[in-house]
């Protein structure tokens, strides 16, 4: 039986519905990745799913370059990945002692006051984008932090692509090259440093690649459909209610 008799019934329902919300999430429905984070937690904890999480998430990253590549705005990947990878060192030595829950809730504050902006925004039809390098700068270890102590650098991400206004097929082929560089950056400090990733984990990770190219397929198609506005206001939305998650679990 192997890696199938380790976790129960229930756990396995939870992680195989986390790598099939990952492949969704990493195929375009930017916003549903602290719901997946969650259900990963419940069975390793907040630190240790970090392991399991990543290796899924690098192979999923390697399918959204391959599907969206061609949509890459390379100005964004240049602005954000300096800063990120600056938030990674910082997250590698500081999570080691960090309160997570403490650290969740800081995190949700800040995205919901991002979010609000980003709300303000759409109600007043803007168009103007933040040009300040403090805007990227600060977005960029935001990102970097939190991706490396929980995997919730999505949320910044995408409040970033939000306010740049990027259409719906530039934003998701930016964010699948700027996390598969920022994932395979990161694997190194999980083996390394943290031993979060072990042969265990992947034979789990293994197990899981069914539900997570069922979610990636399910996703592009459900993305094909959307138009940018459309498009637009469901990543708001997704990214709303993934906060709340975090913020009142």
């Amino acid at each position: 039986m192997g890696i199938f008799t380790v976790y129960t019934f229930l756990q396995w329902l939870a992680i195989a519905g986390a790598a099939f919300i990952i492949g969704l999430n990493k195929a375009g429905l930017k916003g549903m990745d602290m719901l997946s984070v969650t259900l990963m937690a419940f069975v390793f904890g907040s630190k240790s799913s970090t392991g399991v999480v990543l290796p899924l998430l690098c192979t999923a990253d390697i399918a959204a370059v391959y599907y969206y590549n061609r949509h890459a705005q390379w100005q964004h990947f240049r602005k954000l990945v300096p800063w990120m990878m600056a938030g990674i060192l910082i997250g590698v030595y500081a999570g080691k002692n960090m309160d997570e829950a403490l650290f969740r809730k800081a995190m949700a504050l800040i995205i919901l006051v991002t979010i609000v902006i980003v709300l303000v925004m759409e109600y007043r039809k803007t168009q103007t984008v933040p040009q300040h390098p403090a805007f990227a700068a600060g977005t960029g270890l935001a990102a970097g932090i939190t991706t490396m102590l929980g995997n919730l650098a999505g949320a910044f991400a995408n409040l970033y692509f939000l306010a740049m206004r990027l259409p719906k097929n530039d934003f998701i082929g930016t964010a699948a090259w700027i996390f598969l560089f920022m994932n395979l950056f990161k694997l190194p400090f999980q083996v390394f440093f943290w031993h979060n990733i072990s042969v265990q984990s992947l034979q789990t990770d293994m197990a899981l690649l069914l539900p997570l190219a069922s979610g990636f397929f399910a996703g592009l198609k459900l993305v094909a459909k959307l138009q940018d506005t459309h498009y637009r206001k469901l990543v708001i939305a997704l990214t709303l209610g993934g906060c709340l998650l975090m913020l009142f679990r």
